[in-house]
């Protein structure tokens, strides 16, 4: 005896991106990646939490000279601030994918302007290298952890927006839709 089992179909729904939500959540994506990637490093060097804690020093002494914080509170400062940025990141690229399914050149300007960014940003890391900034923190572990992050970050959003495939082959040979 065969069964058949009845499949009914919905109607199609229109699915509703938020950028802010979105954003966020592939800042805190990247922001986990390059966290977990410098842990990593700081554990096999033998000092954990060394590098939130060098560049969380870094960040309040903008602020005025270190007090007695202990170091917990510079890893915690450091924490806030890396995950903010990385959701305020998170959420201009969200914006930007949105903007790309009306208007798929936008991508390969902000394809443009990554790579720019990011090299600025590797060569401002390069000049703060100095072991009295940013303590052992070398450029190159900075490159991998942002590269990991920008991926984790893409890939989010790419499995968010299936369309995105078409829409950057659009900007990047310049058809438009």
């Amino acid at each position: 005896m065969t069964t058949t089992a009845r499949v009914e179909t919905a109607p199609r729904t229109i699915v509703h991106h938020s950028a802010i939500r979105e954003g966020v959540v592939a800042g805190i994506l990247g922001a986990s990646v390059v966290a977990v990637w410098f842990l990593g490093i700081d554990v096999v060097a033998g000092h954990p939490l060394r590098t939130p804690e060098v560049l969380g020093r870094a960040l309040v002494s903008v602020l005025g000279p270190p007090g007695g914080e202990g170091a917990m509170t510079f890893v915690a400062a450091y924490t806030v601030f890396h995950y903010l940025v990385f959701a305020i990141v998170g959420v201009l690229a969200t914006v930007i994918v949105h903007l790309a399914a009306r208007e798929p050149s936008i991508l390969a300007g902000f394809v443009i302007l990554f790579v720019a960014v990011e090299i600025g940003f590797y060569g401002l890391v390069g000049m703060l290298s100095e072991p009295n900034i940013l303590g052992q923190v070398a450029w190159y572990q900075v490159l991998i952890g942002n590269l990991l992050a920008a991926l984790v970050m893409g890939w989010y959003l790419w499995r968010m927006h299936p369309q995105l495939g078409r829409e950057l082959d659009d900007a990047l040979s310049g058809r438009v839709r």
